[in-house]
This record gives structure tokens, C-alpha cells and sequence, in this order.
């Protein structure tokens, strides 16, 4: 009854979604969330290996802000949610591991699938609690003290997931749940433990529908007469003022809609990672790399104003190097074990960024213009669209018509290159949709052609690994579908990696038959291996055949075969006109769509 009302518990605080890998010590738990299903109090994923599932749980809390519990068994299992529970720590996404565990008699002394559980996340986790096996009364009825009381634990788990409470900003929770035999046990329960369920969800209704869910309550922000703050913070703020420094506000992973508001109050050059969530509004320089190395613009900047985490060009990391530009960086969080941007050690950190009411929007209008003009020319140089005139074509005489057919045809089977294929599934996404972009060369490359669009962007930039690409996409993809907002459930979701980054995750293609399919399309940019690191330095002088081996590593995997292998619509596009055709179509489940594209740039 342990795992029940921990579950219970936390579903009356807001979870919505649990996974689970199969197990044995784990049963009780996996037993319980399959009855939370049953009375239709969440919904549940099941996952074979739990790497994936971790990864998995990872997207459904970056789409919901809310943590999806993993449940998994004792051993080898806890140690492959680690990957995921790092990227979680440094991205600061809520993500709550229930590791099942062999109760204090059984440790040390070599029991199988037994190993050090406690601790194993280290200073990554939020919350670590080694939880004792539960304990009954002569009465029959579970003992309650502080390190067993379930209701005391889920609390207690996610407020330190969502960072609800204290300083430290979201990230991985373990709780480590020691079970002895028999490892359950509801038989004849079945009923009790549905109401019970039921009960959970319709309070967690309530508490939602008054606005008063308390525990998970993310951090509210607030705009008003055009300055920006983080709700329940006072102090350590800078102000924007009239006669101000020439300032630029760069926008990172995950900096989302603050960033482009406090860029819109101020009117200064947004330089938004195409990752950050930001990239939208008349202050958006797509562009922004280049002009960051041209010293008649990137030259000029006084001062930087940091969003979010930035990770795409060595060029944002190097105007926050220089002695002549000041650095403040916008971090809600401060603690101890709290790591901030901070690429020379010397920006000043703030919890807010606020304009001060007497500040003229029209300030920096020039700056802006000199910014904005330059970025459109870049864009149309780098765009992949194409616009023909047709007017001006059927306009001309016999000859310019056909010239203009014959272009057209040549144009369309163009072959698919990283630009084209890049650009092409950013202008294809709608607002409604979601886009999910691996580590890999391509992002890159959407960064400096992307123009500015309010889109809902996810990607794994806080240790920017290719590791679980595929996992996460797969969880943001299936929260988003599953919204109350019946715009957002009718989305589709696009990712676009690279094919080692699919072949890395390629086991999270695996999609249980008794859970509903997602409409998403991964898009893999298939070079025949790591040509992102073509771009190293050491690529010039290192011994080809070598470099080739231990870094290009290729690969001629058959990507139809893989997608047949797991149940997966395969497509191939090769050139422009396909590659268009196929966006223009209904995402109707889950499809690999390969684009093969040339080693060189």
C-alpha cells in the first residue's frame, strides 16, 4: 500500500504522467501506476530500457513543466537514468527517478542486482532520500514516521524537482524505495485502490482549476508598462535608463518569452539562439553570429543582457569575454550549487531585468536600425526559399517563358542540402506544432538562416549531447498531443538531427502497441557520420585516415531497415520537390524521413 499512496499523493499534487520499466523489485510501484491508469488518473508509458524512459520523462517536462515519475528496478537500471538526470541538472527540468531498491539487510553482502543506490546522482540531484523499507503496525496499518510517510515524501519530491521551494532552479529527484518480500500485495483491493486514484485526479482538478496547485506551481513571471521581473524577487535587479549604454540582449536555450519582452521594452538588437524560445519580433537578428564579428556593429556594444543558457556560437561567448562590454546576466535562481553564465567570471548576476518607467522606447531605434538592416541582407543570402516571378515570366516572350519553365524544373530538383532541408522544416512548423532539434551540424546551420517565428522550440542544450534525442522528442511529442487546449493536442512534432544522434538513440524508436502513436516526423540529415566535427581545428593537420576512424566514425546503417524494424513510416527525400511535397502532407503518426545529404558544407 506504500507505492499506492505515494502515488496517489502525487498525482493529487499535479502529475499527469508516469513511466515505467519492467522489474522486479519495482512491481509494487509499476502495479500501482497501472491501476492509477485504470481509474483513468494518469497516463501511462511503458518502456523497455530505462535510459530511453528517463529521456523520455525528460520531454513530457519540458512540454508540461511538470515532472513525470520513472519507475524502475534495482541495479543496472538506476545507473542508466543518469545521462538524463544530468541533462535535467544543467537544462533545469523537473525530473523525479522512483529507483526500487533491496532493503538495509540486503546491501553489502553481494546480493544480486544489488549495488550502491543512495547518492548515485551525486551533486546533480535536487533531493536524494534513501527511503527505508516500509513498515507495518500491529494494527496492520503502514508506519507513518517522517522517513516513510508517503504523502510526506511526494511533497517533498516535487517541490525540489519543480524548485518550487529554495534557490536551486528545477532538476533530478531520487527517491531510493526499498521493498522486501513479498514485494506486493493488493489482491482484493482492487476497488479501494481505484476510488482512491480517482479521488487524487479529481482533487488535482480542483487545485488546478482555482489556480492554487501549490507544490508545482512554477515561478510565475509578470510584465507590466513594459519591464519584465520573476515573480517573489525584490532585490539584485538592473534597471534600463535613458542615455544608457549601446546594449544588445542575447537570448540562449530556454530563455523563452522574458527575453524577448525585455529585448521589445528596450528596443535593443534581440540575438536569439534559434533554441532559445525567443526568436521571434521586429528585434530579432537572425543573423546575429556574423554581425557579432563585424566591428562597425558587434564592435560598437557596450553592454550584453544574458537570457537563458548559450551555447550555439563561440561569437555570443565572445562578446561576453571582452574587457569593454559590460555583462549582466537574468537568472532567477542563486544558491550555493547554483552555476550561472558566466564566460569571464566578471558579469554581474541579477535576479530581474526591468526598464525604468521614464525610459524612451525610441532610445536605441538607431542602434536597432543598424542592426536590422544589414540581418535582412544576410537572410536573403541565405535563404533557401524560393520565390519565382511568374508575373514578370509570363509577361516576357516565348523564349523567357520557357527559359523560366526550364529553371523552374531544374530548381525543384535541386538536391537536398543541410540549408535546405534546415530551413525548410522551420518555415513548415507551426505555432501549433512543436520542433525538436538535436545536437548536431544542422542546428547550426538553422541558426544563422532561421528568420524570426513564434514557435515552441525543445532541445537538450544543457550538456548539448546527441544522447536520448529521439526519447525526448517521443515525450514532448505525445505531452503535447495529449493537452486540454485542443489547438496545441493538433500538432504535430518535427525533429531534426543528424544520423549519429539517431543511431545513438535508435532503441526509443520502440513504441508499445497498447499506447497510442504520436504524429511526429524525424528528420535525419544523414552525412554518413560526425561531420559536425569536420569544423575542429585539428581536422586541417590530423592524419585523415585516423581522424576518419576515431572521430568522423562512419556509418552506411540502412535507415529503412531501421524504421521497418520498429513499426516506423520511412520516407526519402533527395530533392527539393520532394522535400516540399512531403511538408505539405499530414502528419498522420510516426515517420523517419531520411535526407541524405553531402560530407562537405
Amino acid at each position: 500500500m506504500f507505492a499506492v499512496e505515494l502515488l496517489g499523493e502525487l498525482i493529487r499534487h499535479g502529475v499527469s504522467d508516469v513511466v515505467v520499466c519492467p522489474g522486479s523489485r519495482s512491481q509494487a510501484l509499476a502495479l500501482a501506476a497501472a491501476a492509477a491508469e485504470q481509474a483513468e488518473a494518469i497516463r501511462l508509458h511503458v518502456r523497455v530500457d530505462e535510459r530511453s524512459a528517463a529521456f523520455f520523462a525528460l520531454g513530457i517536462a519540458r512540454e508540461t513543466g511538470l515532472p513525470a515519475p520513472v519507475i524502475v528496478t534495482s541495479g543496472g537500471a538506476v545507473a542508466n537514468l543518469l545521462p538524463a538526470a544530468l541533462e535535467a541538472h544543467e537544462a533545469r527540468v523537473p525530473l523525479l527517478l522512483l529507483t526500487a531498491d533491496r532493503p538495509e539487510e540486503l546491501r553489502g553482502i553481494r546480493s544480486n542486482q544489488t549495488t550502491a543506490q543512495p547518492g548515485i546522482l551525486g551533486p546533480a540531484a535536487r533531493l536524494a532520500i534513501d527511503v527505508p523499507a516500509p513498515e507495518f503496525g500491529p494494527d496492520g496499518d503502514l508506519r507513518r514516521d517522517g522517513s516513510r510517510d508517503p504523502s510526506l515524501l511526494a511533497q517533498r519530491a516535487l517541490s525540489a524537482a519543480t524548485g518550487f521551494l529554495g534557490g536551486d532552479p528545477a532538476g533530478p529527484v531520487q527517491l531510493n524505495l526499498a521493498f522486501r518480500e513479498p514485494l506486493s500485495g493488493t489482491a482484493g483491493f482492487d476497488a479501494m485502490i481505484a476510488e482512491g486514484f480517482a479521488a487524487a485526479r479529481a482533487e488535482a482538478a480542483e487545485l488546478l482549476a482555482s489556480d492554487a496547485r501549490g507544490i508545482v506551481s512554477p515561478h510565475t513571471r509578470v510584465t507590466d508598462r513594459g519591464w519584465l521581473s520573476h515573480a517573489g524577487f525584490a532585490d539584485a535587479e538592473c534597471y534600463v535608463h535613458d542615455g544608457d549604454a549601446l546594449t544588445v540582449v542575447i537570448a540562449g536555450a530556454d530563455a523563452g518569452s522574458e527575453a524577448e519582452e525585455f529585448a521589445h521594452a528596450v528596443g535593443a538588437p534581440l540575438l536569439a539562439e534559434v533554441v532559445s524560445g525567443s526568436r521571434y519580433g521586429r528585434e530579432t537578428i537572425a543573423g546575429y553570429a556574423t554581425l557579432l564579428d563585424d566591428p562597425r556593429i558587434g564592435g560598437l556594444i557596450e553592454r550584453v543582457v544574458v537570457f537563458g543558457h548559450p551555447t550555439l556560437t563561440r561569437q555570443a561567448s565572445a562578446v561576453m569575454l571582452r574587457d569593454d562590454v559590460e555583462v549582466i546576466v537574468v537568472d532567477p535562481h542563486d544558491g550555493p550549487r547554483v552555476d550561472h553564465v558566466n564566460p569571464g567570471r566578471r558579469a554581474r548576476i541579477v535576479r530581474a531585468a526591468r526598464v525604468a518607467e521614464t525610459y524612451a522606447p525610441r532610445t536605441l531605434h538607431r542602434w536597432l536600425g543598424l542592426w536590422v538592416l544589414p540581418d535582412r541582407e544576410l537572410l536573403r543570402e541565405r535563404s533557401t526559399v524560393h520565390e519565382p516571378d511568374f508575373a514578370a515570366a509570363t509577361a516576357s516572350g516565348y523564349k523567357e517563358r520557357n527559359a523560366y519553365a526550364r529553371s523552374e524544373v531544374a530548381t525543384m530538383r535541386e538536391p537536398v542540402t543541410r540549408a535546405l532541408l534546415a530551413e525548410s522544416v522551420w518555415r513548415a512548423t507551426w505555432p501549433h506544432d512543436r520542433i525538436v532539434l538535436g545536437a548536431s551540424r544542422l542546428v547550426r546551420v538553422l541558426d544563422a538562416l532561421a528568420p524570426g517565428r513564434k514557435l515552441t522550440v525543445h532541445a537538450n542544450r544543457g550538456l548539448a549531447g546527441i544522447d536520448g534525442t529521439v526519447a525526448t522528442a517521443l515525450g514532448v511529442a505525445i505531452a503535447s498531443q495529449s493537452a486540454a487546449d485542443p489547438a496545441r493536442a493538433a500538432g504535430a512534432t518535427r525533429v531534426l538531427l543528424g544520423d549519429l544522434a539517431l543511431l545513438h538513440d535508435a532503441g526509443s524508436l520502440l513504441l508499445p502497441e497498447s499506447e497510442a502513436a504520436p504524429r511526429i516526423q524525424v528528420f535525419v540529415g544523414n552525412d554518413g557520420g560526425g561531420t559536425i566535427f569536420d569544423g575542429l581545428e585539428v581536422a586541417g593537420s590530423a592524419n585523415r585516415e585516423a581522424f576518419d576512424r576515431v572521430m568522423f566514425t562512419p556509418q552506411g546503417a540502412d535507415l529503412a531497415a531501421l524504421a521497418a524494424a520498429y513499426g516506423w513510416e520511412y520516407r526519402r527525400v533527395e530533392t527539393r520537390s520532394e522535400l516540399e511535397r512531403l511538408l505539405t502532407e499530414p502528419v498522420t503518426g510516426p515517420c523517419l524521413v531520411e535526407a541524405p545529404l553531402a560530407r562537405a558544407a
